[in-house]
């Protein structure tokens, strides 16, 4: 999970990496410049997802209306040293989706991360049931047919980003911007396909059924959808 993190202390800057880090999160530290920037970009598909995690300062309402104004709808949390309510409600009321006071647990903050993202696809559980397969948002691995299916960190990552939006077409621009974007080293796209095709093979032998749970959409994407969920677009043609 790639995660914006502005925290101008070098002190709590290092501290809150190595936390972060500690949970497989993957910390990009931004800068008070990033705020008078271009923001429109992070609207990109792909970028939505990537929270952002603002310490306390006074410009954090500045900088939180900034993202909302230029329409980012990415996950932003407050981080503040001690509880103030009045501040807090003024974080919230600006556009935060959550406000919390350290020292926090790099796993607590994933746990936050997660409610907020899943809620903004639409899904109130920890969890998501697509006909025999159950994706689950905290980092376990998907359990189908019963089974618990073992994917690896960047496999899971993209599957992750195909459950979040089952049974709609998802670009491979999109998947490769929210799995690699803010990545140092990156890939040729086709590396997407080769991920793709491992991942498929692990839910389609792991299945029952035997189902294709990934649909390539020639052109537009991949699509995560159940047998009925394909039969119900078949007839519609």
């Amino acid at each position: 999970m790639h995660i914006y993190l502005y925290e101008p202390r070098a002190d709590r800057l290092n501290g809150l990496m190595a936390e972060l880090r500690s949970a497989r999160m993957k910390p990009v530290p931004i800068q008070e410049a990033f705020f008078r920037g271009e923001l429109g970009l992070l609207n990109r598909s792909g970028h939505e997802d990537r929270p952002f995690l603002l310490a306390d300062n006074p410009e954090v309402l500045e900088q939180i209306t900034a993202l909302r104004t230029a329409g980012c709808t990415n996950p932003i949390l407050v981080m503040r040293d001690f509880r103030n309510s009045r501040d807090t409600a003024a974080a919230l009321d600006a556009g935060a989706d959550d406000d919390i006071v350290i020292p926090v647990k790099a796993i607590e903050l994933k746990a936050r991360i997660n409610a907020v993202t899943r809620r903004s696809h639409g899904h109130a559980a920890e969890s998501i049931e697509v006909g025999e397969v159950v994706a689950f948002f905290d980092g376990r691995d998907p359990e189908v047919s019963g089974a618990t299916v073992k994917l690896s960190r960047r496999e899971h990552a993209i599957f992750q980003q195909l459950v979040l939006n089952a049974g709609r077409v998802v670009s491979k621009g999109s998947i490769y911007d929210a799995v690699y974007g803010m990545s140092e080293d990156q890939p040729f796209d086709k590396v997407i396909d080769v991920y793709i095709c491992k991942i498929r093979k692990k839910i389609d032998q792991a299945a029952d059924s035997g189902h294709n749970y990934i649909e390539t959409v020639h052109g537009r994407g991949y699509k995560f959808a159940a047998a009925a969920d394909a039969l119900v677009q078949a007839g519609g043609m």
